[in-house]
Formats: C-alpha cells, sequence, structure tokens
C-alpha cells in the first residue's frame, strides 16, 4: 500500500506544475526563469523521493551507494535510461550475492 500511495504522489508531483499554468495562461510563457522551473520541479521532487528509498531498500547500505554510483556514472555518460536502470540493478544485485 505504501509503494501505490508513492507511486500516485509522484504521478500528480510530475503532472500538477505542468498542468496547472495550461489551466491559467492563455499565451506561452516567456519567462526563462519560470519555463526552466516548470521543467525541472517534477524531476527534481521525484528524485528527492525516490533517493532515500534508494539507500534504505536494501540492508547493506554501501551496496546500495554502489549501485547508485554506477547509475550515476552511466547517466553521465548518457546512456539510455533501461541502460542506467538494468545495470546499477544488476550489479546490486550480485553484490548481494557476493556479499
Amino acid at each position: 500500500m505504501y509503494n501505490v500511495i508513492c507511486m500516485i504522489i509522484m504521478g500528480l508531483v510530475s503532472y500538477l506544475p505542468r498542468a496547472i499554468p495550461l489551466a491559467f495562461f492563455n499565451r506561452k510563457i516567456e519567462n526563462k526563469f519560470i519555463r526552466s522551473f516548470l521543467y525541472y520541479v517534477p524531476y527534481a521532487v521525484l528524485a528527492a523521493m525516490t533517493f532515500p528509498f534508494i539507500l534504505y531498500f536494501i540492508p547493506e547500505m554501501w551496496i546500495a551507494a554502489i549501485g547508485t554510483a554506477v547509475a550515476l556514472l552511466l547517466a553521465t555518460l548518457k546512456q539510455k535510461l533501461i541502460v542506467v536502470a538494468a545495470v546499477s540493478v544488476l550489479v546490486v544485485f550480485i553484490l548481494l550475492i557476493i556479499f
């Protein structure tokens, strides 16, 4: 039930900042700050909600930190999202089996 509630909240957080301006503004938003704010807020909130879960989901926090580091490295190298997710999960899985 906790995961379902988190998914609903993440969906609302990513949808509302984009839907509210459409409901209240009739013309295109020209201000660069507001446009960038509306673009990046959903990503920042989703990251803030999922990052603690990443670290505390696995019993060994250092394994989770290594998985996160692998994901950040692959994302920095501009790999596709599916590659980043699959490789980081695989690294964590292998480390859990070994240790």
